[in-house]
């Protein structure tokens, strides 16, 4: 179909540009347009620089276009251009626009200079929006409202809190916009406490943006009180309860460790999009439900929402707690399957639910496949390697990674510490030990190190060895480590232990039974009977008793728990007999 007519009316051209959309069909018609002498009406004009301004590719034809019709504009049609720039995939074409037309001579006004700070909002320019911020004072426009609350949504969200708050406070005038843009900008950069502080003195009414950066804060602080009372104005107010909105309240209430008032809000959205789906499912995860987290993804599947990459990280973190090999496997297949992104995040999830699912060859498999590897993927691979005794292994890669230029963390020395003591390497964990707090590395060890130091030391029967390290660290011991201390004692039947260490744990607060039951009778061995009797009326107080052991197991894809004592299981009877069957062939083996 060709475009060029004998002769066209404008109406007919005005509706060739609607429907144009390519940069080579336009050129047939700015011929019309030139001929016709059209390009004098500014209705005209305007349906051209529409056109122009769908995509960045057409920028440079764009500011020609402009440039040579430029006498007698108004700053309209430059303006729309800059706006359309502004919010496109390429808004860097907005800044070059700019600037090439204002080397032609175009003159820009306070319309200009909020769509040109967006632009640099959306690119995270901050050097670019410094200069045009110096233009814009040395016009004139610094005290226009609407150039203030720009400048101050770019400095935010590029995270110059410090500008952001300089324009904020010499505005005289501060709208909702304002108070929105400095509140957000202060939550984008983890300044939670100073955005709350800032809603407090807000003098305006808050909108919908408003409450969503202060949620977001609130559930970051943990301030479940205000997280209501916003939840219960946003109930008040119908016309702001929009899906944002109800994505926020979700995420408050995750983070505050809410789950249950999450999921009945979960339940009452009228809307649900991908965020909402990732946030509640993740945060069962984060708070230790991965049962219900996969059982509301598969819930997801049917709703007719395609997952990515973020949200299918949570479900195979979900997997990873579960043992769930055959769920974990299905996400594996699906990813390749709808050609999902395989970033890093994506990459680790995967090692790490193959590792924890023992599959450690096929964990090994990915990891080495993942192109931009970062601590978070070393530290899933070691952790894997330790929990399955793995231990030599884990202390190669650990080289490996120190090799590769990355600086292991906290978590990472935890795996090797863990390796460690799976495997009995009582000397490593001491090298180790030592050298997570060199001046190469400076990581100071927390609770959780000392308890696994401890451990391995116990195990190996080096009692006295561990307890003068309890001795030694900085902090009180917790139960794991008195656990591990007073089950080493009984395994060498030595009940005697020094008075420190028996008032140190003596003091502390338990909740687990058979810590309870070694330490009365570590007191009984000491003749400690007063602390005996203590010991058991605080189990009794407390209703503390022994915790029945559970294992779960997955089978045909679905997970099965067993407790101790439990009969009740559909399968009950024949697992009982293929359990006995295994102990007699064990009985067998050893009389051989």
């Amino acid at each position: 179909m060709s475009y060029i007519m004998p002769f066209p009316e404008k109406s007919f051209l005005l509706d060739l540009i609607s429907r144009c959309n390519s940069l080579c069909a336009f050129k047939q018609i700015q011929c019309q347009l030139l001929s016709r002498d059209f390009l004098r009406d500014d209705l005209v004009v305007n349906k051209v620089v529409n056109f122009l301004g769908k995509s960045a590719d057409f920028s440079p034809y764009a500011c020609e276009f402009l440039r040579q019709i430029r006498r007698g504009l108004s700053s309209f049609p430059y303006n729309t251009l800059l706006s359309n720039y502004a919010i496109c995939d390429n808004p860097s074409a907005a800044i070059l626009v700019y600037r090439t037309m204002v080397k032609n001579g175009f003159s820009p006004d306070m319309y200009t200079f909020p769509a040109v700070l967006k632009a640099c909002g959306k690119f995270l320019g901050v050097g670019e929006g410094n200069q045009i911020h110096g233009t814009l004072i040395r016009m004139g426009f610094s005290d226009d409202i609407y150039v203030q609350n720009s400048l101050v949504h770019l400095y935010g969200v590029c995270g110059e809190s410090g500008d952001a708050s300089k324009v904020f406070d010499q505005m005289p005038v501060k709208d909702v916009v304002s108070w929105t843009g400095i509140i957000s900008g202060f939550t984008r950069i983890g300044l939670y406490k100073k955005a709350l502080d800032l809603f407090l003195k807000m003098d305006v009414e808050p909108n919908s943006a408003t409450y969503v950066s202060v949620l977001v804060a609130s559930g970051r602080e943990g301030c479940l009180s205000l997280g209501k009372c916003i939840h219960g104005l946003i109930l008040k107010r119908a016309s702001i309860m929009s899906i944002e909105a109800g994505n926020a309240l979700i995420d408050m209430y995750v983070k505050c460790e809410c789950l249950n008032d999450a999921m009945i809000l979960f339940g009452d959205l009228p809307e649900k999009d991908i965020v909402s789906w990732t946030s509640i499912i993740s945060g069962l995860v984060q708070n230790k439900r991965p049962k219900e987290a996969i059982e509301l993804f598969s819930t997801m599947q049917t709703s007719g929402l395609k997952p990515d990459g973020v949200i299918l990280t949570s479900v195979l973190s979900a997997c990873a707690s579960l043992g769930a090999l055959d769920y974990g496997r299905w996400v594996h297949e699906y990813i390749l399957r709808a050609g999902i992104r395989w970033d890093t995040h994506v990459g680790t999830a995967m090692v790490d639910m193959y590792a924890k699912c023992g599959c450690i060859d096929t964990a090994l498999e990915i990891f080495y496949g993942i192109r931009n590897k970062n601590v978070f993927t070393w530290n899933a691979l070691l952790g894997g390697l330790a929990n399955h005794g793995h231990g030599s292994e884990a202390l190669g890669c650990f080289e490996e990674m120190v090799r590769s230029g990355l600086k292991p963390n906290d978590v990472t020395f935890l795996a090797v510490l863990t390796a460690c003591c799976h495997s009995g390497l009582v000397d490593d964990g001491r090298r180790f030990l030592c050298k997570m707090q060199s001046g190469r590395y400076n990581v100071s060890p927390r609770l959780e190190h000392y308890g696994c130091m401890v451990d391995l030391l116990c195990k190996a029967g080096l009692l006295d060895e561990a307890l003068e390290l309890v001795k030694a660290m900085p902090m009180k011991p917790d139960v794991l480590i008195c656990g591990a201390i007073l089950s080493a004692c009984k395994a060498r039947e030595t009940l005697e232990l020094p008075p420190e260490i028996l008032d140190c744990f003596s003091n502390m607060e338990f909740h687990d039974s058979g810590v309870h039951v070694l330490l009365s009778n570590i007191y009984a061995a000491n003749r400690r009977w007063g602390d005996v009797t203590r010991i058991r009326k605080l189990m009794k107080e407390k209703g503390i008793s022994k915790t029945p052991g559970s294992s779960t197991i997955e089978v045909d894809g679905e997970s099965h728990e067993f407790v101790a004592g439990d009969t009740n299981h559909p399968r009950n009877e024949e697992t009982r007999l293929v359990l006995e069957n295994l102990g007699y062939q064990a009985d067998l083996g050893d009389a051989f």
